[in-house]
């Protein structure tokens, strides 16, 4: 299905929830919403379904006006961050629901795609279980398997794995970008997780209080933000901001440390970003130093964040692996400057790292 957007708004009262946008999806892949709670994902994607009336704009569908037409009356799928599931049915029924209705198949047919679904999503033992005799990730895998049997040219997904552990969203980010490889359907994923955007790739539409900052293929998004909003967006932990002044050789920063960048012409106040991952402790040959002590250390997954306060400012720098580090001890940062980005007075990006721009030319 194309899904195209036009000059959507949604206002509730007074509150603005969506500004005017203009969106295309591209059929048959993989569009991750990305954006903090309250962004407008939710919104966004219930005026997608037919849930909600946008208050102007149009839904155009395959090129025809569905703007407005209820979702009951649309082929679209949908997973929420609950586990939405019909409690007094099977696991089996439940995913063959959507067949059933559809009246299309027969019941072989249907038990084959039942099975073919639930070992997908590794859920064959609890086919006979009620729901609620389920953990929750395997509640979340029989929503998940629902929506696919349905077969609907638009999925939806609402933040699916939010109440999940971390473990289980592992598990289910790497079957989930396998599961929407097949290009069945137009897949359209909600998250306030840059690393959910990465793994699942396709593209990435970005919002920020209601705005549409950026959209376009996952990698040129998050190499290449367009501006700071979705520079801070598109990291986690947020980027390292640090204000500077152009100067002869590139940027001074407030310090007094010289930064070699190449600047458009007419530059004089702006904003330097570094993200975490792209500070560490071990010295490469051109880096700068940046020596300070660290204030917080914490364990997140199989990474270490570290803060330390430097001449330049706290900085978070994310080091692979377990690291120990004791309260208030020396620390030396490094920095390649060619892992730099540059923002001018207004926010928007004028120097992006070197590899960002190789990728993009190549």
């Amino acid at each position: 299905m194309e899904l195209r957007l036009r000059r959507i708004e949604q206002r509730v009262g007074p509150q603005v929830h969506l500004y005017p946008l203009d969106l295309t999806l591209v059929p048959l892949a993989v569009t991750v919403l990305l954006g903090a709670t309250q962004a407008g994902k939710t919104t966004l994607m219930r005026v997608m379904a037919g849930l909600d009336k946008p208050s102007a704009g149009q839904v155009m569908a395959d090129g025809q006006d569905v703007t407005g037409v209820p979702v009951r009356e649309r082929n679209v799928a949908m997973v929420y961050q609950q586990f939405i599931n019909y409690p007094s049915m099977t696991v089996a029924d439940n995913i063959a629901s959507p067949l059933r209705l559809r009246g299309a198949h027969t019941p072989a047919a249907i038990e084959a795609r039942v099975a073919e679904l639930a070992a997908k999503l590794h859920i064959e033992p609890f086919l006979r279980r009620l729901p609620a005799e389920l953990s929750g990730g395997q509640q979340q895998r029989v929503a998940l398997a629902r929506a696919l049997a349905k077969q609907a040219p638009l999925m939806l997904l609402d933040e699916p794995l939010v109440n999940l552990d971390y473990k289980l969203r592992e598990e289910l980010r790497e079957e989930l970008s396998a599961l929407f490889a097949s290009g069945e359907s137009t897949v359209v994923y909600a998250t306030t997780e840059p690393t959910e955007a990465l793994l699942l790739g396709g593209y990435t539409a970005v919002l920020d209080a209601g705005e549409l900052l950026q959209y376009g293929p996952t990698a040129e998004v998050f190499h290449r933000p367009q501006s700071i909003r979705v520079a801070r967006a598109f990291s986690d932990p947020p980027m390292n901001l640090v204000e500077g002044q152009a100067a002869a050789h590139g940027v001074t920063l407030r310090s007094g440390l010289e930064l070699p960048l190449r600047l458009p012409p007419g530059m004089q106040a702006l904003t330097v970003g570094v993200r975490a991952s792209a500070l560490r402790v071990q010295r490469r040959d051109g880096d700068l130093s940046l020596p300070g002590s660290v204030e917080l250390a914490e364990i997140s997954g199989s990474d270490t964040f570290v803060h330390v306060e430097t001449a330049v400012g706290e900085l978070v720098a994310q080091l692979s692996g377990v690291h120990q580090f004791t309260l208030g001890s020396p620390i030396t940062l490094f920095l390649s400057p060619a892992m730099v980005f540059a923002f001018d007075g207004s926010g928007a990006m004028v120097v992006a790292p070197v590899e960002a721009r190789a990728g993009a030319t190549s």
